[in-house]
């Protein structure tokens, strides 16, 4: 299913963009461990950054999730 908040979160990722979802208890945020390249931070912030908490939550849905990512370290 293509939508807004999966084309942010896919044109971020495109950018090198590194933000992790963290989902606790049906509340989304994402984390910024390993910093962003610039281009990626930039549209970070003036895209994401910028939108009403519920649609940039949307957003981080479709980042890769702290599971996802120990699954990937863990499998290389």
């Amino acid at each position: 299913m293509e939508n807004t908040s999966k084309r942010l979160a896919d044109d971020y990722r495109t950018l090198g963009g590194r933000r992790i979802a963290v989902i606790d208890d049906n509340l989304g945020s994402s984390r910024e461990w390993d910093g962003d390249p610039p281009e990626a931070a930039r549209f970070w912030d003036d895209h994401i950054a910028t939108l009403p908490e519920e649609k940039k939550r949307d957003v981080e849905t479709f980042l890769p999730s702290v599971t996802e990512a120990d699954g990937a370290e863990g499998s290389k």
